[in-house]
């Protein structure tokens, strides 16, 4: 019989914690259950494997991702778009560096699965950034490719402390935000 109070939700929840206190790669039923205050064989009570849990921690970050991206997007069109999204997917990658690493590699298990819709509402935000600007639709999947590839790269690189030079790191995103901004254009 499953704990009281531990559920399928509260597992990933606490798996998605850990993953951005040590790396996703370090987070094994083992440690998941020591911080849970169980023993491992109960954390598959709830998930069925690493690999499921691994998956849940994914659609998790997708899920708070698009959300926030929905409502940093909302009345916003242009260069105040591609703002908004960009320093909202900057601003989640660096504070949940675990989870969000999750979302880099995604392999659904079938058209239902948790994984489609909610990556789905973060490619419906950024092709809404991409609606305020002249482009010819059969190059969306390119931009938006483009903007995630420069977003995520930036985070990416940001949160593992890899800009080591003294120029402001604000800056330096502002300036590939303008940047992006005039090539769309």
């Amino acid at each position: 019989m499953p704990r009281a109070g531990l559920d399928p939700a509260t597992v990933v929840a606490a798996a998605a914690g850990l993953a951005d206190e040590v790396g996703l790669a370090n987070v094994t039923m083992g440690a998941l259950a020591e911080r849970l205050g169980v023993r491992a064989p109960s954390l598959y009570k709830h998930v069925s494997s690493q690999a499921d849990l691994n998956q849940r921690v994914a659609a998790l970050a997708l899920t708070e991702l698009g959300d926030q991206l929905r409502d940093a997007l909302q009345g916003r069109a242009g260069r105040g778009a591609l703002a908004a999204a960009a320093h909202t997917i900057r601003g989640y990658a660096v504070k949940h560096p675990g989870r969000y690493s999750a979302t880099i590699r995604l392999d659904p298990q079938s058209p239902d699965d948790p994984i489609v819709a909610a990556g789905a509402r973060v490619l419906d935000s950024l092709a809404a950034v991409l609606s305020g600007y002249p482009h010819d639709p059969a190059n969306t999947v390119h931009a938006m490719r483009l903007l995630r590839s420069l977003f995520h790269g930036f985070a990416v690189i940001e949160a593992a402390g890899g800009f080591q030079m003294d120029t402001d790191v604000d800056e330096s995103f502002e300036w590939l935000i303008d940047f992006v901004d005039r090539g769309l254009r």
